[in-house]
């Protein structure tokens, strides 16, 4: 299947995995990781992401940023890579690549997706059956934005403000939100579209998207097929988010504004 065309747009949140190369491991011991987040929190405020949610698994790694500019993703994680790897050869007598590739990426919209998305990436150690619960793991977002663990590396997305009126309430909102049972065409459809980078959200989403580059941005194998074909699948399943955003529905203030706001796995 051709790869979708890459969409980097201001203020749009990005999905962004990065693989160990041969799906091998990228942190060895406990200070390679606290390093990556050192580098990761210096690179991206210099280049201007806002990262919003992260997991360091042993071989891989998910963010979820937001540029303030076309081209910071890019800048932000080939200097990232780069740094990292020189210390990890050097820390470790090794040589060579440590990276499988270049990173991939999906643009997100709206609420709903980006939530999804947001769960997805800190719930990635529950999968791995590496814990038991999310906040057991330290390498993750989930601490801060579930628990109130301070966190310097994250600038907590628009969509969590919406989760409630108090503080006490989003996080509440959020950790009930997590630990809810999730259907599995929901991580499918998310790890789908990470992989051929396709963007994740509405309809609507993807038309505003296009109006703004003046192209489609979908390969021709993942349009939808014509009427009365049966090819079309939905950008995800159903939704188990619905429940928790109902119920605090009436605390929420308008949706993000894309023009400015912003495997195991």
């Amino acid at each position: 299947m051709p790869r979708s065309l890459r969409v980097d747009l201001p203020g749009v949140a990005q999905h962004v995995i990065q693989r160990g190369n041969d799906r091998r491991p990228c942190f060895f011991v406990e200070i390679d990781y606290i390093r990556y987040l050192q580098d990761l929190r210096e690179i991206a405020r210099r280049e201007g992401c806002a990262v919003h949610a992260y997991v360091l698994m042993t071989n891989h790694v998910h963010l979820l940023m937001t540029p303030d500019s076309a081209g910071r993703i890019g800048r932000t994680m080939q200097a990232l890579g780069r740094r990292y790897v020189r210390y990890v050869n050097d820390r470790h007598g090794r040589t060579g690549t440590l990276w499988e590739g270049r990173y991939k990426a999906c643009p997100v919209g709206d609420d709903r997706y980006l939530l999804q998305c947001h769960r997805y990436i800190e719930l990635n150690p529950l999968r791995a059956k590496m814990v038991a619960d999310p906040a057991d793991y330290p390498w993750s977002s989930h601490r801060c934005h579930a628990l109130g663990a301070p966190d310097p590396l994250i600038t907590p997305h628009p969509a969590l403000a919406r989760m409630g009126r108090t503080v006490a309430a989003r996080r509440r909102n959020y950790r009930e939100l997590v630990m809810q049972a999730v259907d599995p065409e929901e991580t499918d459809a998310i790890r789908r579209h990470l992989q051929h980078q396709r963007i994740y959200g509405p309809d609507r989403f993807r038309l505003a998207i296009e109006r703004r580059l003046g192209r489609g941005t979908q390969a021709q194998e993942d349009r939808p097929a014509e009427k009365g074909r049966h090819r079309h699948r939905r950008p995800a399943g159903k939704s188990t988010l619905t429940p928790v955003l109902l119920s605090f529905q009436s605390l929420s203030g308008p949706r993000i504004s894309h023009r400015r706001s912003s495997a195991l796995s």
